[in-house]
């Protein structure tokens, strides 16, 4: 089955924080302070599926202060830091109202597989700068790095093949 016709059927995506949405690297200042970089493109598209009723959630396996932040700016309330399990991370989020199945994962590194094999993540997605295993395992890799917007892919993925996509 192709990655388009498995998007028809998404009601939820699980996002990875770094390498996906930053491009995982982490700078401190010289207090100490941690800051990441988040694309714009990524928030609007986040919001874009979100408007078009596509559950979002954030899986991370750090904890980051700008973290929260970013997903209060985006409205994302299903969100888990400092996951050591991130499959036990999405059976709490199931718990709690998000969807159980036709899901998306996207991530970039061998953690992220945990979520690739679990039974309701029913499209696998990576960027093109993932991990090379992560790479070989994904149904659909962006052609941007993470970090450089790859959730508009992803949402024009999803919501073309769902007939939301209303920029064409």
């Amino acid at each position: 089955m192709s990655s388009e016709q498995i998007a028809e059927s998404i009601r939820g995506i699980v996002f990875d924080v770094d390498g996906v949405l930053t491009n995982g690297r982490i700078i401190y200042n010289d207090a100490g302070v941690e800051s990441k970089h988040f694309h714009v493109r990524d928030g609007a598209s986040i919001k874009l599926l979100a408007s078009k009723g596509i559950e979002i959630a954030i899986i991370t396996g750090r904890a980051s202060p700008m973290v929260s932040r970013r997903a209060e700016e985006l409205g994302i309330i299903h969100v888990v830091q400092g996951a050591e399990s991130k499959t036990d991370a999405l059976k709490s989020l199931m718990e709690n109202g998000f969807p159980s199945h036709d899901l998306c994962a996207i991530g970039d590194d061998i953690q992220d597989l945990q979520l690739f094999n679990h039974p309701s993540i029913t499209l696998r997605a990576t960027v093109a700068d993932a991990h090379p295993v992560v790479l070989s395992k994904a149904d659909f890799v962006t052609m941007r790095a993470g970090g450089e917007g790859v959730a508009l892919e992803l949402a024009e993925l999803i919501l073309k093949a769902q007939g939301k996509w209303d920029f064409d």
